[in-house]
């Protein structure tokens, strides 16, 4: 596993830039990384599948110049900012492989960052729904996978020290929601973890034995995803 500490101006960058990661690895195969980056500002993400007008408050984000973007991967939509720190995983597979199933995936690697932030944090880190992390019931992690024949990626947040009062002023109730959640509001549900974003870093190239860090993809190629992708109305509001 090579290891990417990578953090981009713009949040389109940066969404552009896990695209590029799979594609970058579909084409030096055997190439696996973890990259990790923290935003340094604000802006909500869309699951691929998710519709805007449904799960966001789409004036309170214009009001506040809080961009509205979308992702590669499913999942529900999320705040982003300082103190969310972000990371991605690319992994090769064989469709007929262990990691041809979701589930295990998932659970392979939740597992490890369940162990990982229990060290951490010294209290009980539990799985919940299909790929949260929760400590006592209230999420610190979501993740989402975006798969391809060769390579799959598994991309999440970790909840750090981001201003969760944020959170229920951009994000409505969601419409999908995990069983455990029962309807308990943001402010309930969502907790930071308290850690720095370094030491959870450390932590994270440790538990992937992320030793050799790698050169970034070229800047023109995340660009192009940017321009033809992540920039676009068409993109970012299609549903």
């Amino acid at each position: 596993m090579k290891y990417l500490d990578l953090n981009l101006l713009e949040p389109i960058e940066n969404l552009a830039c896990d695209e590029v990661l799979i594609n970058w690895c579909a084409q030096h195969p055997g190439l696996e990384v973890l990259r990790v980056w923290e935003p340094s500002r604000y802006f909500v993400v869309v699951g691929y599948s998710n519709k805007v007008a449904v799960e966001v408050n789409r004036a309170a984000c214009a009001a506040d110049g809080v961009p509205v973007l979308r992702r590669c991967s499913g999942g529900g939509a999320v705040l982003q900012g300082p103190g969310c720190l972000n990371y991605t995983l690319v992994f090769s597979h064989e469709e007929d492989g262990p990691f041809g199933d979701l589930g295990h995936s998932y659970r392979f690697v939740l597992e490890r960052h369940r162990g990982l932030f229990a060290s951490m944090t010294g209290v009980p880190v539990a799985i919940e729904g299909s790929s949260d992390l929760v400590v006592a019931g209230r999420k610190f992690s979501g993740n989402s996978q975006y798969r391809k024949r060769r390579n799959f990626l598994i991309h999440g947040t970790f909840l750090l020290q981001l201003d969760l009062s944020r959170v229920a002023r951009y994000l409505p109730m969601p419409s999908k929601e995990p069983t455990y959640r029962q309807r308990r509001p943001h402010g309930e549900f969502l907790q930071n973890l308290g850690i720095a974003a370094t030491d959870a870093k450390q932590g994270l190239r440790r538990v992937w034995a992320a030793e050799e860090q790698i050169a970034p993809p070229p800047l023109l190629v995340i660009n192009k995803m940017m321009q033809e992708r992540y920039s676009r109305p068409q993109w970012n509001l299609k549903f």
